[in-house]
């Protein structure tokens, strides 16, 4: 079995698609978070922290309130593993078919399988040790995949750069395009208020905010 210590971590490196496979079988990775990039690896094994993990639940939170006050069907998986075989494969931290077209995902324990499925509309990652490659080469990842929309969250700012995604390319928004008039400071103002403040209180500020929208 391959040691750990013998691959490097939260990096990119030059590998085959078999022995990305091979690694992400591993037991030793079991809590691990995996990406591939046509010949390009990356393993993130990094403790996931309170801030983290606050504003990964906060945005949860968030996004599903403002699709049923407006309506719109949502679907959202935690930590899933898309894959492209033998090209591609993400793990981001949130991900959600948004719309009256989407995809339903199938319901098992697998990858979910992109030559069989579409892509997510909406993918999210929570950048804290990760950040600056949330922003680069994650970024063009899902660009090529054909993401909708892809947010990144600055963990030690509480800022979201958000990006809508055409043409496998991307230009930075401040009102989502899938979860229409969604302004991008009301979940940061909800990052910032989480400092002080319980979840419920949030949820309830919320949805007195953009009920004052309709």
């Amino acid at each position: 079995m391959t040691s750990s210590t013998q691959i490097p971590l939260d990096t990119w490196i030059k590998t085959t698609w078999d022995r990305f496979i091979t690694l992400s079988s591993q037991p030793e990775y079991q809590q691990g978070k995996f990406y591939y990039d046509n010949g390009w690896m990356r393993i993130e094994m990094s403790p996931i922290g309170s801030a983290h993990s606050q504003d990964n639940s906060i945005l949860s939170t968030l996004i599903i309130l403002y699709a049923t006050f407006h309506n719109i069907r949502i679907k959202e998986l935690t930590n899933c593993s898309f894959r492209k075989t033998g090209e591609k494969e993400i793990q981001p931290d949130i991900s959600f078919y948004i719309g009256d077209g989407m995809s339903f995902p199938p319901h098992n324990n697998a990858p979910i399988n992109l030559d069989q499925i579409s892509p997510p509309n909406l993918v999210v990652e929570i950048g804290s040790s990760s950040f600056l490659d949330d922003v680069g080469r994650k970024r063009l990842l899902y660009e090529n995949l054909g993401i909708q929309e892809y947010w990144v969250v600055n963990v030690s700012e509480r800022q979201i750069l958000a990006f809508t995604v055409h043409n496998q390319g991307s230009t930075q928004i401040r009102t989502s395009q899938v979860l229409p008039q969604l302004e991008i400071n009301w979940i940061e103002e909800a990052l910032n208020r989480s400092q002080t403040e319980d979840d419920g209180t949030i949820a309830r500020w919320f949805i007195t905010l953009f009920n004052s929208e309709l």
